[in-house]
């Protein structure tokens, strides 16, 4: 059996570059049998790279819940294919207040799922960032 790998920045996300080179692939995709979907972590960003939602949890949690419907839609997936996500969040308490936005995104049934509490991420104004795995 042949396995390939796609890796992509799809024009719907960010392509994130530090000193003019591309960080990472925000969707890579690996074909055999199954096509594996593993999507970056996503934040808080629209496709210019600038925040969204500064201070509020629940504008954040929305942008990266339309960021990896997109990310997934480039990668001919859908969140019905997620298997695995694991976010991270800066203020647990605070998270937890908008569960109806977790089930707006991963609906029913849940895949399997970690959130972890974290002191910062990439930048001082995000607040959440999820990561996903899909099959199709």
């Amino acid at each position: 059996m042949t396995i390939s790998y796609e890796r992509m920045n799809p024009p719907s996300l960010a392509t994130i570059r530090r000193a003019g080179h591309v960080t990472m692939a925000q969707v890579v995709t690996v074909q055999g049998a199954q096509k594996y979907i593993y999507l970056s972590g996503q934040v808080s960003r629209d496709v210019d790279g600038q925040c969204i939602g500064k201070g509020d949890m629940r504008a954040q949690i929305i942008q990266v819940g339309e960021s990896i419907k997109a990310g997934l839609a480039a990668a001919g997936a859908t969140m019905a294919n997620i298997v695995k996500s694991t976010t991270f969040v800066t203020d647990m308490q605070e998270y937890l207040k908008h569960g109806d936005l977790r089930y707006r995104y991963f609906g029913d049934p849940i895949s399997a799922s970690t959130t972890i509490e974290v002191k910062g991420l990439v930048h001082p104004d995000l607040m959440i960032e999820i990561e996903v795995v899909a099959m199709v």
